[in-house]
């Protein structure tokens, strides 16, 4: 027990730092994005819905190092968009901070867009409808009708998004690199300690890891628990 609260105390924290400050952001923009693609998605035709519902959920059935491996070819300083970005604004991504959260963002999208998706289609059409009667805009239809009444759906989505990029390890490996209070993880730190054979502060960060997942679970339960109770009412 002291062994542990040594390793408590002498702790570099910095891991769960980069790993919320990255979650959090990578979440945000996901969110925007996920919305506003699942909403154009399911107003597409049936050929171009399943195109872009394939290119858009790819992130999630290929393994993380493949599409780190391509945003990598992507963004390299050796590479056209890599080399623009840098020359022109300054802006570099490979082993920096902004490598992790596009990584993250990249990994976590799917799973934002296809919750917003699932509860946009499961939304009742009559509510769209009764907004055009009254004359609202489709801004004003989307923003106060579609999003609030999709909203455990939407929740759930934001919450398993958050998930996946506080997780999130091949793809910022290999974008963003294992730089000591830069772009170092949990993820990668758990790594490298049980490389180096130091598994008992390998222990310590897979429990904190542990207690955040549990956290995020338990969060779910509650918001379908509150969307089965408004089932039931109605």
């Amino acid at each position: 027990m002291e062994t542990i609260v040594e390793i408590l105390s002498g702790l570099d924290w910095s891991p769960l730092f980069i790993s919320l400050k990255t979650g959090i952001v990578a979440t945000v923009i996901c969110f925007f994005l996920g919305i506003f693609a699942a909403s154009k998605v399911i107003r597409a035709g049936e050929r171009g819905k399943a195109i872009a519902d394939g290119f858009l959920t790819l992130p999630m059935v290929l393994p993380p190092t493949v599409a780190g491996f391509f945003l990598l070819l992507l963004f390299s300083l050796k590479r056209p968009l890599g080399s623009f970005l840098f020359n022109q604004f300054g802006i570099k991504i490979v082993q920096t901070w902004a490598g992790c959260i596009i990584a993250a963002t990249i990994i976590a999208f799917p799973l934002m867009y296809r919750n917003a998706r699932a509860a946009f289609e499961q939304l009742d059409s009559n509510l769209v409808y009764a907004g055009r009667t009254l004359g609202m805009s489709e801004f004003q239809i989307f923003w106060k009708i579609i999003v609030p009444n999709s909203g455990p759906g939407i929740v759930s989505g934001t919450i398993l998004t958050f998930a996946r990029a506080l997780g999130e390890y091949g793809a910022t490996s290999m974008l963003a690199g294992n730089i000591p209070h830069k772009t170092s993880t949990i993820s990668q730190r758990i790594a490298m300690v049980i490389q180096d054979g130091d598994y008992l502060t390998g222990g310590v960060w897979v429990i904190i890891i542990l207690l955040i997942a549990f956290g995020v679970i338990v969060s779910m339960n509650l918001v379908a628990g509150k969307n089965m109770k408004n089932v039931q009412r109605w």
